[in-house]
């Protein structure tokens, strides 16, 4: 499928979400997202980061509100379109989330292997992928074979094989030290500088001023902080998407 290429990829509005009958994790929340941007999510622990991103790789529903994604109603979505709505998400998770009984060029494989890409047409995007994150001579590894650092990266490649058009990371530098946790923002930064919409939550304030042009995210007991209202009405900008796996230079950051 191809990207937004004009209006809103993801649209929130007074969005709120409650676990059963306790308070409302998440409460008014609005904002908008256009292809081609950076956004960094943060805000103290409990704040309701994890539950604003699992709203956005349609892992949980709201409680109320509105959001649309990708030009249609989200909530309202039939199951039988989920599959293919959440092709064109990738997620990076902070405990990797990599299967361990398979190789890092398996892990990173089994997106294409799924969406049933023949096997003839996987292996060259997979090394070009392991290549870019630079794994290339640890394809054969298994994950507890790699350290924290190499673990993510071939979790990041898994996210972006299929060049989603918005990728969602969760605290991916938080079991890193600081040297990788840059690296890792240096990955991101060269998928979003190709047209994808990056979302990025995280407690580490030192990264907030590392990508040029990014907006912040700052929830704060389940409520959105945007006092300049760029969030909920920012300002369109362009971006160049292109399409397809590894579509486009990506060895411009290569760890």
């Amino acid at each position: 499928m191809n990207q937004v290429a004009d209006g809103e990829i993801v649209h929130f509005d007074n969005v709120g979400l409650r676990y059963g009958t306790d308070r409302e994790v998440l409460s008014d929340v609005s904002f908008t997202l256009f292809p081609g941007s950076f956004y960094f999510l943060t805000g103290a622990s409990g704040a309701g980061k994890t539950s604003l991103l699992k709203l956005l790789y349609l892992a949980q529903r709201p409680s109320r509100g509105m959001i649309r994604m990708f030009g249609a109603d989200a909530i309202t979505l039939p199951r039988d379109r989920l599959p293919a709505f959440r092709r064109r998400l990738g997620v990076v998770f902070q405990d990797f989330r990599l299967v361990p009984h398979l190789s890092a060029f398996d892990n990173v494989a089994l997106p294409l292997r799924v969406a049933g890409v023949p096997e003839k047409d996987i292996a060259r995007p997979v090394g070009d992928m392991l290549d870019w994150v630079g794994l290339a001579d640890r394809k054969d590894a298994r994950p507890a074979t790699l350290s924290g650092g190499e673990q993510q990266r071939v979790a990041i490649a898994r996210a972006v094989i299929g060049r989603p058009e918005m990728l969602v990371a969760d605290e991916p530098t938080g079991n890193v030290d600081p040297e990788m946790a840059i690296k890792l923002l240096r990955l991101f930064e060269a998928l979003n500088r190709l047209g994808t919409t990056v979302v990025v939550a995280t407690h580490d304030v030192h990264l907030l001023t590392k990508v040029p042009d990014s907006l912040i995210m700052r929830l704060d007991k389940g409520r959105l902080s945007d006092p300049t209202g760029a969030l909920r009405y920012p300002p369109r900008r362009s971006s160049t998407p292109s399409s397809g796996p590894l579509a486009g230079p990506l060895s411009d950051a290569p760890l």
